[in-house]
């Protein structure tokens, strides 16, 4: 059972963790984007022409937030299989076969 309550906080935590990454990610593209040139003091200057040229590519970055993703999908899948494993999903084999009638053993021939 603590297996499985470890499983669901560390697959809660990939969720948010990656979910905060991502949106980490996003404001850094925003700050980071041509829309920042008109926000800088020296472009503001009359006589000053900025021009923006171009940003580091950020394909790693994308990735790194998928990964993120897919390993919390990995740790739900887990989840599940440890909860199988759990009392919360099927009751002990003792009990549920004297409530459910279950069908004797074999005595012999």
């Amino acid at each position: 059972m603590i297996d499985f309550i470890i499983t669901l906080v560390a697959t809660f935590l990939w969720l948010v963790s990656s979910s905060a990454w991502a949106k980490a990610l996003t404001d850094i593209k925003i700050a980071t984007g041509h829309s920042i040139i008109g926000q800088l003091e020296p472009c503001r200057l009359t006589g000053v022409s900025c021009h923006f040229g171009s940003v580091t590519s950020m394909g790693s970055l994308n990735v790194s937030v998928i990964f993120g993703f897919l390993n919390m999908i990995l740790w739900g899948g887990n989840a599940w299989f440890v909860y199988k494993e759990t009392s919360l999903h099927s009751p002990s084999n003792a009990s549920a076969s004297h409530s459910q009638g279950g069908i004797p053993t074999p005595s012999g021939m």
